[in-house]
């Protein structure tokens, strides 16, 4: 009786539990790969010029990219008087979309492939890729000044 209720625990937790927990794990510790792999970027462009580069924060600015990320998500949003509010939101939501979009060409699982069809896979993510263009545009656009979405079109050429 008891060995059932393991078992079957452990099944729960392997179907539906398990991929769950392996998401949230790469979504908490990609962003902290990519912090720290701009901190040895930055560190070595100061290298090369004869700076010391990041040191503020942390042993050696070990914590500088903690700090970013803190200093990132409490800045404050500001929206032009006379723009588009709805497309000034959507903009950036529509090129972070298609980035992520774009990993959906990856067949992950028990055979991990990058496509079924290689050529369908490619055309996907090539195309889901170009939609996070006009996200940059209708940024630009959505301001309603000349200048930015000049600085939007020289961006997305």
């Amino acid at each position: 009786m008891m060995s059932s209720i393991i078992q079957a625990t452990i099944e729960f937790l392997k179907a539906f539990w398990a991929p769950l927990l392996c998401g949230v794990a790469i979504v908490a510790v990609l962003p902290l790969i990519v912090g720290y792999i701009v901190l040895v970027e930055r560190k070595l462009m100061a290298d090369m010029q004869a700076r010391l580069g990041p040191m503020r924060v942390g042993p050696h600015g070990l914590l500088q990219p903690i700090a970013d990320a803190v200093k990132l998500l409490i800045k404050e949003d500001i929206i032009p008087d006379n723009a588009d509010k709805l497309v000034f939101w959507l903009a950036p939501v529509l090129s972070v979309g298609a980035a992520l979009l774009s990993l959906a060409g990856l067949a992950i699982g028990p055979a991990f492939q990058i496509a079924q069809d290689i050529n369908i896979g490619i055309l996907f993510v090539v195309g889901v890729s170009a939609l996070g263009i006009f996200g940059i545009v209708l940024g630009g656009w959505a301001s309603n000044s000349h200048y930015s979405l000049m600085g939007a079109l020289r961006s997305s050429a």
